[in-house]
């Protein structure tokens, strides 16, 4: 531990070089800092990659169908892929490796939807139960379609919250009764959604239900389903699977990418993941190349110091001080200069991620940028560590100083 007379020494030491001192300290104050500021900012790229995703499971297909571009057994191109409820039940009953499936059909026209005089238009869907799971919808109150719905094609709708804010201003809406092109449905449950305000200006219903109500006969517009826990490479297995499926049945090449269009969530989310990993291994990089160069200014100073006080250190020898004490002192000295430096550097990088996550709010690509406590910790342990090092080589030269050679040192 220190003594009194250690910590006088020290502190009369760095009086007088005071230039010295905090130029060194600086160095290391700005080393910390850079390091914060690129770890907090790496942060806030990650957190916007999630918020991005925070809408839609990441372990989901979504598929869409569109027009042939290639001929195919004798079939021009040019032709139309119709989805149909018998494509859902295939997928739901015969595709490996898929646990929630939806599909939705596209209610054709303007729609507008009315309570009691009061009418608005929203964006209406028609799923399966499992579109919850899909779209990461949060009932709050009531319950979501359930498959009971669908079999008896009952005229039930959920609703998002800023729907019935619209309509029912602040009166209860479960039980009561909408109207979508003058077609009535029960209002059975109401949700909020973590993603973009327009999802809870949304109402979903019974898939079968508008089939039969809007005319869509056994049409699907399009499928969303979720693979588990598959990895990138099993997911791309499924996908070639579900590709080849649905090409049989409805007589296209399977390599035609315009009649079908699978979006991977799960190849793209591990893409966005690979992607941050590097970001922050560059960052991490650069963080601490900037602040080594900071620990050789600290570690060239002290070689200086140590030059200065050859005649010091001979006495002290001469007097009976052991060479691990001589290396002690000098440690002890570029630990205190880097530890004080680099804590105001960690605060000033707080502080500037704190303004910078004030002056960025609403960006969806770059949010909450900071440094979490493990790598504060890390931070701090890296700090002491590197002042031990900038140290080690100017006391190992200190302690290996021969009394009579340093008395003659002028």
């Amino acid at each position: 531990m220190l003594d009194v007379d250690t910590w006088q020494e020290i502190l009369d030491t760095v009086r007088k070089n005071k230039l010295r001192t905090i130029l060194t300290a600086f160095s290391v104050a700005w080393g910390i800092l850079m390091l914060v500021v690129l770890l907090g900012s790496g942060q806030g790229l990650t957190h916007g990659v999630e918020y991005g995703f925070r809408d839609d499971a990441t372990n989901s297909f979504w598929v869409r169908s569109g027009q042939t571009s290639q001929p195919y057994r004798g079939l021009k191109p040019g032709r139309t892929v119709q989805f149909t409820n018998e494509d859902y039940e295939d997928i739901k009953a015969n595709l490996r490796g898929v646990d929630h499936i939806t599909s939705r059909f596209f209610i054709r026209g303007n729609l507008t939807i009315a309570y009691k005089g009061v009418t608005s238009s929203f964006n209406v869907r028609s799923v399966h139960p499992d579109h919850q799971i899909l779209e990461r919808t949060i009932v709050s109150e009531g319950r979501f379609i359930n498959p009971l719905d669908l079999r008896e094609h009952r005229k039930v709708a959920v609703i998002g919250d800023r729907v019935k804010a619209q309509l029912f201003k602040g009166r209860p809406a479960l039980g009561e009764y909408i109207e979508v092109n003058g077609i009535p449905f029960r209002v059975v449950g109401v949700f909020i959604d973590e993603g973009s305000e327009g999802e809870m200006e949304t109402i979903y219903l019974p898939i079968s239900t508008a089939q039969r109500a809007f005319n869509g006969a056994n049409r699907v517009g399009m499928m969303m389903m979720t693979v588990g826990d598959a990895n990138v490479d099993e997911s791309k297995a499924i996908a070639t699977d579900l590709r080849n499926r649905i090409a049989e049945r409805h007589d296209f090449d399977p390599e035609d990418q315009r009649a079908l269009s699978i979006f991977n969530a799960v190849e793209t989310f591990q893409r966005y993941v690979n992607l941050m990993g590097g970001i922050r291994t560059f960052v991490w990089v650069i963080g601490i190349g900037t602040l080594l160069a900071g620990v050789v200014g600290v570690s060239n100073i002290m070689m200086i110091a140590v030059k200065e006080r050859t005649k010091e250190i001979g006495i002290r020898k001469a007097l009976g001080a052991t060479p691990w004490s001589v290396m002690q002192l000098v440690l002890q000295e570029a630990v205190l200069v880097t530890a004080v430096a680099g804590y105001f550097g960690l605060v000033a990088g707080v502080a500037l991620l704190e303004v910078m996550a004030r002056g960025i709010q609403g960006s969806d690509f770059f949010r909450n940028p900071e440094v979490d406590f493990g790598v504060a910790i890390a931070a701090t342990g890296l700090l002491v560590t590197a002042g031990a090092v900038a140290g080690f080589f100017p006391a190992r030269r200190a302690a290996a100083v021969r009394p009579v050679e340093a008395l003659r040192e002028e």
